[in-house]
């Protein structure tokens, strides 16, 4: 197939992107590199330097590929940075996926993959967390996110374009080849932070709050390896291609780990010291985040292969050896 990829330098759209040249489909990336990066790409991929906002080129780079589906990734993504720059999310996340999403009408691609998130339903009342939860974004970035499935929903009522949104749980790990990996700067993610303690570049972690109600009073996480989202992406295209109904789901593995569970991992993985401190909570974190992934498996036919010390060893080799 030829697939377009958007923000395809990014973590997790860099990783679809190789899986997808592993399997043999032509790629052609956009990304404007202003998060991304080129060094994560495949040589073989066609790479256009464009942004969302400027919806002239990027409609050209999608006539000139004429692509049979296109996976979004490109956004904005730091919560904080969203609460203190709201004005930034919606303009890049709302009004670049409005040029997107109008593009791919005009051009007549019928189907389309979101890289959505569980942070659309916030503060969850039912564990695991179901495509039923109510939906319930507490701050802009998860806003900006259902904005566009709620795009992608009337468009598909008007224009027919079939979609898939995928609501990702804590994309963590790295590449099994070593050769990619997460790198953001800055990092917001405790997997990443964990291994800088490891390697001595921060002083300690910090663990958020010790006293909610699970079994060591730290939060609890659903930790997904990287490449079981871009297998997933993958099977959601040939989903819509063989003639699934638009759908939103859940890509998480079912399980949980808590934020000492993940640094006492990490330790006997690195063998080295990582030293912590318990500080107050942060206000908004949920005790306990984990998916109900039903509806993948039985939808798209995936299966997470990697569990928690598959993730932690994988994002360890990356980061022992980092090239960007």
């Amino acid at each position: 197939m030829k697939i377009l990829v958007t923000g395809g330098a990014g973590y997790i759209g860099s990783h679809f992107v190789h899986h997808l040249v592993d399997k043999n489909h032509q790629v052609c990336v956009v990304d404007n590199l202003s998060r991304g990066h080129h060094e994560a790409l495949p040589k073989s991929v066609v790479f256009k330097k464009t942004d969302l906002l400027d919806f002239v080129n990027l409609k050209s780079c999608i006539i000139e590929f004429q692509p049979e589906a296109v996976v979004h990734f490109a956004a904005f993504a730091y919560v904080g940075e969203s609460v203190e720059k709201p004005d930034l999310y919606y303009q890049n996340n709302v009004v670049g996926s409005y040029n997107l999403i109008k593009a791919v009408v005009e051009c007549g691609v019928k189907y389309f993959v979101f890289s959505s998130t569980c942070s659309i339903y916030g503060n969850p009342k039912s564990i695991p967390i179901s495509e039923d939860e109510p939906s319930n974004p507490i701050n802009p970035y998860a806003n900006t996110k259902l904005m566009i499935e709620i795009m992608l929903r009337d468009f598909e009522k008007a224009f027919g374009l079939k979609n898939v949104c995928l609501r990702y749980f804590n994309a963590a790990g790295a590449s099994s080849n070593g050769l990619i990996g997460e790198s953001h700067s800055p990092e917001p993610h405790l997997i990443p932070l964990v291994l800088f303690t490891a390697q001595k570049k921060r002083e300690k972690i910090f663990v958020f709050g010790n006293d909610y109600n699970t079994q060591d009073g730290t939060c609890i996480r659903d930790y997904i390896h990287v490449d079981d989202l871009a297998d997933a992406h993958l099977k959601a295209i040939n989903y819509l291609i063989e003639g699934g109904k638009s759908a939103i789901i859940n890509l998480g593995t079912g399980v949980g780990n808590s934020v000492l569970e993940i640094i006492d991992k990490a330790k006997n993985i690195t063998q080295k010291e990582i030293p912590f401190e318990i500080v107050n909570r942060r206000e908004g974190d949920p005790a306990i985040l984990v998916a109900d992934n039903k509806k993948a498996k039985e939808i798209l036919n995936w299966q997470p292969r990697f569990g928690i010390d598959e993730i932690i060893q994988t994002a360890w080799n990356w980061h022992t050896n980092q090239i960007y």
